[in-house]
């Protein structure tokens, strides 16, 4: 399983639209270990864009701090599960917290109503 988190200076971006890269955290649930990650750089953020790049990219969940709800519909659209309101701790270490059951979630930092187009 691949899980996609938007980075910025080594750690989870709170502000989705905002990230440098996306870390993929490729995982075995089962075993509950990190097999690999790699960062990539996404394309120039535009409403729509992410989504399906990150599908693409083989995730099918995402953790992020904050993000529109335009944004997790399209995700969802694309099989790509969405949790919000992740701390903004190194990728490995947010992942890591998510495969035990551990991942401390608040509110999503965006925060803005479902039709919101949230530019961050």
């Amino acid at each position: 399983m691949k899980i996609a988190i938007p980075s910025a200076q080594g750690k989870l971006c709170m502000h989705f639209g905002h990230c440098e890269v996306f870390a993929f955290v490729e995982v075995d649930p089962e075993a509950k270990k990190i097999l690999g990650t790699e960062f990539l750089t996404p394309p120039p953020h535009e409403p729509g864009v992410l989504p399906p790049w990150v599908a693409e990219q083989g995730a099918k969940l995402v953790i992020a701090g904050g993000m529109g709800g335009r944004a997790i519909q399209l995700f969802q659209q694309a099989g790509v599960q969405v949790i919000t309101g992740a701390p903004a701790d190194e990728p490995e270490s947010v992942v890591m917290n998510y495969l035990n059951a551990a991942l401390i979630t608040g509110e999503n930092a965006c925060g803005h109503g479902p039709d919101h187009v949230c530019d961050h």
